[in-house]
């Protein structure tokens, strides 16, 4: 079993422990990943890139208890829709990969509609 699959294996035993599956629909799922990014985000709230750094390290515990919490509802989520986490990111790393070619994004923070991939010459 992969590492993947175990933690979702034990994730889906934590959960079924508790009856919790009742209240672990799609929409609650996706709204409790929301919720556990806000908590993340509210970690970094009005920080500077330096500050964020710091209170990175300085809150360290906080920050990996609110990743983890996202990480297992995420990992709920996909396997309550019976979907292959590992390559559904694997697919999306393809398909990213194509939209956004090296040679025209190296070091552009810009979205995949605001620049044109140059067209072969056509001569």
């Amino acid at each position: 079993m992969s590492d993947l699959a175990d933690l979702a294996a034990r994730i889906r035993v934590f959960r079924d422990e508790r009856d919790w599956m009742q209240f672990h629909n799609p929409k609650d799922m996706a709204t409790a990943i929301a919720i556990e990014a806000a908590e993340l985000q509210e970690i970094f709230l009005w920080k500077s890139q330096s500050e964020s750094s710091h209170v990175a390290d300085v809150e360290r515990q906080q920050v990996l208890e609110e990743v983890a919490d996202l990480a297992i509802y995420l990992f709920e989520l996909a396997d309550n829709l019976k979907i292959d986490l590992a390559a559904a990111v694997q697919a999306k790393l393809t398909k990213n990969a194509q939209k956004y070619p090296v040679e025209h994004v190296r070091g552009s923070s810009k979205k995949y509609t605001e620049y044109s991939q140059k067209a072969p010459d056509a001569k």
